[in-house]
């Protein structure tokens, strides 16, 4: 019997446009395809609560793309070098074929992988497939990292275009013998009790298909929109790709070949453009991942290790409750508690919030985004909370402090964002509702709030948490 490959999906969970798949229904032997929940090898960076509940769903609908082909997902939990060796001893597979990850994590365990197939002659077999340019292609004119994006990305449009998705062959066959699989219902990664995740099924669809519909939406009409539009949260206007992207379940060359055509259109090009800039800021956060892999943990400026940052307990919860007393805020931390998501723009606000305002580490706000987003990627939350307080690579100048009462008379001008999430304030006029500690009272009454009561008082006053915020940025410039 003709020995089977292996292809073992991380975060690649789709069948179109996956090299690595293509690769070994080519070579002419059965493949098995194979998922394994690895809690271990990760260390503190396993799956999040709100990633295990999108995994689960991904998974149902990769099994049943792969049924279609003919084929059955295998799923294992435990630790992937066990689990791998215990499939390759029991179906006498003689490569293993997986797509490239990034994380400090998953490159030592790739190699450490590499170096028990090879005592056993099984070879294991990386392809890329998770970015439009792998990391080590791009560099400066010295031939070092980049770090700034403006010229990274200039690096790269430069570069040959990603080629173009590829379907799977027609002509592959799949491994049909019996194999010991674990029940995805087994694993318990969506929440009962309580089940915290009530209603996300009707903001999200997990899978290639979901991930295929929302692209096909954006192209039909957002686009048109999105250069500007992508800023106010209340406007419907960006893919929310960003956890199909995340999960694989979509190539970023499929993305960037649907959006390509269209920068060539004088209408459009703006758009597309800008559209293209940002997959291009996920390709520097992975970028940087790699070159400056303690970024997770360590701030990418080195000065910024002695930044006096706070701990205050309280403060943190009442920012990750959504209960800071400055709407804007909280309207980003409800969104995200209730469906696992936060418009771009109101991450930067309520990051700097944290950082800023009340001074506590990135890394607090890092882990919470982590546990609650269902996007939670390394690279992109890393350099990302990096970026806004002033520690990462091309990061925010340490003076740029938002302030949350302007960003939401900027960016939610109708106060639509604010009254969706902050429900007890949206009886409050406009010129009220960003700051309703500063509403008279007559307004107050009329609009049914109580300020620290039905709405908590601001647990910091702005321009006291902005002052010692400068101070405190000062120490590092100072070299204190």
């Amino acid at each position: 019997m003709t020995a089977p490959i292996i292809y073992w999906f991380r975060n690649d969970l789709r069948c179109f446009d996956l090299p690595g798949l293509a690769q070994a229904m080519s070579s002419g032997q059965p493949v098995l395809p194979v998922y394994i929940l690895d809690d271990t090898s990760p260390g503190e960076w396993q799956l999040g609560s709100a990633s295990r509940w999108w995994l689960h769903h991904s998974l149902q609908s990769l099994q049943a793309e792969l049924e279609t082909l003919g084929s059955a997902l295998v799923l294992r939990r435990g630790e992937t070098r066990e689990q791998l060796a215990a499939l390759i001893q029991d179906t006498g597979a003689s490569a293993v074929y997986c797509s490239r990850q990034y994380e400090p994590w998953a490159v030592q365990l790739e190699q450490d992988l590499h170096t028990e197939c090879s005592k056993h002659d099984v070879s294991l077999r990386r392809f890329p497939g998770s970015l439009l340019f792998e990391p080590e292609a791009v560099r400066t004119g010295s031939g070092t990292p980049f770090k700034v994006f403006t010229p990274f990305w200039k690096a790269c449009r430069k570069l040959p275009e990603p080629p173009a998705p590829k379907k799977l062959p027609s002509d592959a066959y799949w491994h049909q013998g019996q194999i010991a699989s674990d029940k995805l219902e087994n694993w318990s990664l969506t929440p009962t009790q309580p089940n915290w995740a009530a209603g996300w099924e009707q903001h999200w669809q997990p899978g290639s298909q979901g991930a295929l519909a929302k692209l096909q939406q954006f192209l039909a009409g957002n686009i048109s929109q999105y250069s500007e539009g992508r800023n106010h949260p209340a406007l419907d206007v960006t893919t929310r790709l960003s956890p199909h992207m995340h999960f694989g379940e979509i190539s970023p060359r499929e993305v960037w070949h649907a959006m390509r055509p269209l920068e060539n259109d004088p209408k459009m090009s703006g758009e597309a453009s800008k559209f293209l800039s940002e997959l291009g800021w996920r390709e520097f956060s992975h970028h940087l991942l790699v070159h400056f892999p303690d970024i997770p943990e360590s701030p990418f400026r080195e000065p910024f290790a002695r930044f006096p940052w706070e701990q205050n307990a309280k403060a943190l919860e009442s920012w990750q409750r959504g209960q800071t007393g400055y709407p804007m805020v909280d309207a980003g931390m409800r969104e995200l508690w209730q469906t696992g998501y936060m418009h771009n723009r109101v991450r930067m606000i309520v990051a700097s919030f944290l950082t800023k305002h009340l001074r506590i580490h990135w890394r607090e706000g890092q882990a919470w985004f982590w546990d609650t987003l269902l996007d939670a990627d390394l690279a992109n939350n890393s350099c990302g909370w990096q970026w806004v307080a002033g520690s990462g690579a091309d990061a925010a100048p340490y003076f740029r402090i938002f302030n949350p009462i302007t960003q939401g008379e900027k960016f939610d001008a109708d106060g639509e964002y604010i009254r969706q999430w902050v429900p007890e304030l949206s009886a409050l006029p406009n010129r009220y509702i960003f700051a309703p500690w500063e509403a008279p009272e007559e307004a107050l009454e009329k609009a049914g709030v109580a300020i620290g009561t039905s709405y908590p008082i601001p647990i910091v006053e702005h321009r006291v948490a902005r002052e010692a915020a400068l101070d405190a940025y000062g120490t590092v410039r100072a070299g204190g």
